[in-house]
């Protein structure tokens, strides 16, 4: 049995079966793990929600803030982005029922005996392991009710709070949380969240902005991370422990498959 595990797909769903036919992967006994943002810029959202779906206990899927962005769309909470291609999934007889089954999708995952946590933008220096579990299993639950648009995804646009409190309590609590695990790339000092800055840490001027990653971490166990997010890492981390597998397959670049196992990354180029 082998672990795999892809960065952001975003729609580029033959790319994603072309890095699956590089490693020969089969559903019957290796396991396919998604750093989330599964729709959004590729031509192929509809076929990669389909595909993930299809796989059931095969495939481990995180949420991205696009995928949460989805359910705001068809929820008619907020329109599409005119940059998205979802038309074809929102148009689908079926897309009620992905969207069910999307909203079961965990925020953060866990491989204990890897010692590994999977999350779309990171774990935030604040958190412990409990804390990270815990904060990521209350939002499942909310997610997982029938007022979850009201409750969750009509309150979600927003940057406050932008820094963790133990206290925060409601749809604050809800809020940091979703924003630091789908949004998270660079901190402040007192590692409150910034969302403006896409560049590369070489890039920044500002000697104010960190990476999340930079910051002393309250995980207590070496524990191997893997996220997506931040296509201008391009896959560069400073850490051996940290993987950081969105490399910008919808944007023109390439899409990254890691195996856990051998510890090889495997890539595709984005088909024209």
């Amino acid at each position: 049995m082998a672990n795999y595990f892809v960065g952001d797909i975003q729609g580029c769903y033959e790319e994603l079966q072309r890095l699956l036919v590089k490693v020969s992967f089969n559903a019957s006994k290796d396991t396919l793990w998604a750093v989330g943002d599964l729709v959004a810029r590729g031509p192929a959202s509809l076929e990669t929600l389909r595909f993930f779906e299809s796989l059931n206990d095969s495939g481990k899927v995180v949420l991205g803030n696009h995928d949460l962005h989805l359910m705001a769309v068809q929820g008619n909470v907020k329109r599409a982005n005119p940059n998205d291609h979802l038309q074809a999934l929102l148009n689908a007889p079926d897309c009620s029922k992905l969207i069910e089954w999307l909203r079961q999708q965990p925020l953060a995952r866990f491989l204990p005996e890897h010692n590994l946590i999977m999350s779309h933008a990171g774990v935030p220096p604040q958190w412990d392991l409990n804390t990270l579990k815990q904060e990521s299993e209350n939002v499942s639950e909310q997610l997982a009710k029938a007022d979850y648009l009201d409750t969750v995804i009509s309150k979600m646009y927003q940057n406050q709070p932008n820094t963790w409190d133990k206290n925060l309590t409601g749809t604050d609590r809800t809020i940091y949380c979703i924003n630091a695990l789908t949004r998270m790339r660079f901190l402040y000092p007192d590692a409150s969240l910034d969302f403006e800055c896409k560049l590369p840490p070489s890039k920044i001027n500002d000697s104010d902005l960190s990476p999340w990653f930079t910051f002393e971490s309250n995980l207590k166990a070496p524990y191997q991370i893997v996220f997506g997010h931040w296509a201008a890492l391009m896959g560069k981390t400073p850490h051996t422990y940290l993987h950081a597998l969105d490399t910008g397959c919808c944007w023109g670049e390439h899409l990254t498959l890691w195996h856990l196992e051998t510890n090889e990354k495997i890539t595709q180029k984005k088909l024209n």
